[in-house]
């Protein structure tokens, strides 16, 4: 009985092992993908709607997946106020730490770039990098006294509230805004705007190790140094609009734009040009909501279009050619406001002389060839002379260049006759004899 029992007891402590076994190989599959790892994602370019949604992909992934900590690289020389505020919300939110680094050396968070980086649990940046200024730019064109108050207080109130859930230098973020103050990275740490200074990725995660971060009431400590990370490169989506939200490209879509349903306008039916533009025009919408457009340069480039169109059909001698090239040149120069946002000189002179050529030559030479007279099919033959080489009574046969019609003509007219053609009929040319003035 004892040999048996001892037997029992062996055959179930093998199962209960090969149960532990299988639970610990079914809680290894079960564990998050990116425990015990970084996530790491690249801020860079004018901050847009692109920039905003590639933030909240990796927050939400490291989220879902379990990683330790995100550590956002930033460079940017700002952008839209309204991106801003979701990146600032979604990283106050954020249930997984945030680093922000501004890196590498020469890089800079301006703008609305500098509270991103306030934002973050952990703030760094490598050396040779600088943060500020925040004064907010209208995207609407120059703004009075009153609003643009309005908008430096709203803004500065933002900068201090983000400052001071983040610990940081309160006084020099709202004179980030209100005066449009900046910083190297040695400045910014010694004023509190910044942790500390990293070279590297080894180097942040090192120095931030150890570190507190904050979730409402809960407080809990970094523990980073050396763990591997995992990098999220911009997919394909994500890489063609962040080359749409390029001024240059914006200006040049738009043209491209104007220029495709101009061609449809001018030739209905030949769909190609129409569904060019169209897209294109789509895609400059896309693009400009992205950037800080002022609508004063707009509607000075729709009205340069209109004074070109309306040169062509009215003879004003150049004036309002002259009116459509200065129009199009300042509102090239005024379509983009801020330094970070502004089309370069090359693009706009040869925009300005590509339009200005396309629609006072060839727009024009097509208006004119559509002005000259027909000279193939029905209504070329009207106009044109023959002879008449068998009596016209009232019908006969007229030679024609090298072919020979059959003819009808209001009276008789003689073979030998020089005749004018009036009309065709079916197959049938009407003719009356030719005027005088026409043997001269």
């Amino acid at each position: 009985m004892r040999g048996v029992a001892s037997r029992l007891g062996a055959r179930h402590g093998a199962l209960a092992a090969g149960a532990l076994a299988l639970l610990a190989l079914g809680a290894a599959h079960a564990a998050p993908r990116g425990e015990g790892r970084l996530l790491v994602v690249r801020l860079e370019g004018t901050v847009s709607p692109v920039m905003a949604e590639a933030l909240s992909s990796a927050v939400g992934r490291a989220e879902r997946e379990g990683y330790r900590a995100v550590v956002l690289e930033v460079d940017t020389p700002g952008g839209l106020e309204s991106s801003m505020r979701d990146m600032v919300k979604r990283i106050l939110s954020s249930q997984v730490p945030v680093l922000t680094w501004v890196a590498p050396s020469g890089a800079r968070a301006a703008s609305a770039g500098v509270f991103v980086v306030m934002a973050a649990d952990i703030a760094a940046m490598a050396p040779g990098t600088n943060i500020g200024a925040a004064t907010p730019i209208s995207l609407q064109g120059p703004m009075d006294s009153t609003l643009a108050r309005k908008a430096t207080s709203d803004a500065a109130a933002f900068a201090r509230t983000v400052a001071a859930q983040r610990g940081r230098s309160v006084e020099w973020a709202e004179q980030a805004v209100r005066r449009a103050v900046a910083a190297s990275e040695t400045e910014a740490v010694s004023l509190g705007v910044v942790d500390f200074v990293a070279a590297t990725l080894p180097e942040l995660l090192a120095k931030a190790d150890g570190r507190k971060w904050r979730r409402g009431a809960e407080t809990r400590t970094l523990r980073i140094r050396g763990l591997p990370a995992d990098r999220i490169e911009p997919g394909l989506r994500q890489r063609a609009l962040g080359i749409l939200a390029d001024p240059n490209i914006a200006y040049i879509l738009l043209m491209l734009g104007f220029y495709g349903l101009l061609f449809e306008l001018q030739n209905p039916g030949a769909i190609l040009p129409g569904v060019v533009g169209g897209i294109c025009l789509i895609l400059a919408f896309f693009a400009l909501s992205t950037l800080p457009v002022n609508t004063a340069g707009v509607a000075l480039i729709l009205l340069a279009i209109v004074f070109f169109l309306a040169e062509i059909k009215v003879h004003s001698h150049g004036l309002l050619a002259a009116g459509g090239v200065i129009s199009l040149l300042l509102g090239s120069l005024f379509l983009f406001q801020g330094e970070t946002t502004r089309l370069s000189w090359g693009l706009i002179l040869g925009g300005t002389a590509a339009t200005s050529a396309f629609f006072l030559f060839i727009v024009s030479a097509g208006l004119r060839a559509q002005r000259r007279r027909v000279l193939t099919g029905a209504a070329g033959l009207i106009g044109s002379h023959g002879v008449v080489v068998e009596r016209l009574a009232p019908e006969g046969w007229v030679r024609l260049g090298d072919q020979r019609w059959n003819a009808r003509g209001d009276s008789v007219i003689e073979a030998g006759t020089e005749v004018e053609i009036t009309g065709l009929d079916r197959l049938t040319l009407r003719v009356r004899p030719a005027a005088k003035e026409a043997h001269s």
